[in-house]
């Protein structure tokens, strides 16, 4: 499939895509880039791929670090 991007970037995603992958109004995309094939990559964020990541960084000690982070934002 393909599709044209407007003048101000935008492009649509055609709706037997959006349909199969969930994508409704006000979904989230979280974008990438593969530089090395030169490729854009669109990840819906839905509640099917939120609950993928599940566990899926347990013991790697984010939630301090990320804590640690806003309250040195904060002191600014």
């Amino acid at each position: 499939m393909e599709t044209v991007a407007t003048s101000k970037g935008q492009v649509v995603i055609p709706s037997k895509i959006r349909r199969k992958l969930g994508i409704e109004e006000g979904t989230y995309i979280q974008i990438d880039l593969d530089e090395i094939n030169k490729r854009i990559i669109l990840t819906p964020i839905t509640r099917e791929y939120v609950h993928s990541l599940r566990g899926k960084y347990k013991g790697k000690g984010l939630m301090k670090a990320l804590m640690a982070e806003k309250k040195r934002e904060k002191e600014y």
